[in-house]
């Protein structure tokens, strides 16, 4: 159980690196690799009776992706897409 949730985080990285044009396409990677990294959490407290901290690492979790979205969403407003070659300082 543990190497699949390793293959997840793997995979959220190589997503995350490889396709790092599309702002939503890393955001997805970003999260796949945080759910991998919440079910060896999960697997971990089980046997260190660590659930408080799988919550606080969920908490954040959801944080960083609500934080994430909005940044898309202001991004997507003020340049029309989400594609990292578009972006200019001198434009703003």
């Amino acid at each position: 159980m543990m190497a699949l949730f390793g293959v997840v985080v793997y995979c959220g990285g190589w997503v995350f690196v490889s396709w790092h044009r599309h702002m939503l396409i890393m955001l997805l990677g970003l999260e796949m690799m945080m759910l991998g990294l919440f079910g060896l959490l999960g697997t971990f407290s089980g046997v260190f009776g660590g659930e408080g901290v799988v919550l606080v690492f969920l908490t954040f979790v959801v944080c960083e992706g609500s934080i994430g979205l909005g940044l898309l969403v202001g991004i997507v407003r003020s340049f029309g897409d989400d594609n990292f070659n578009n972006f200019s300082v001198l434009q703003c």
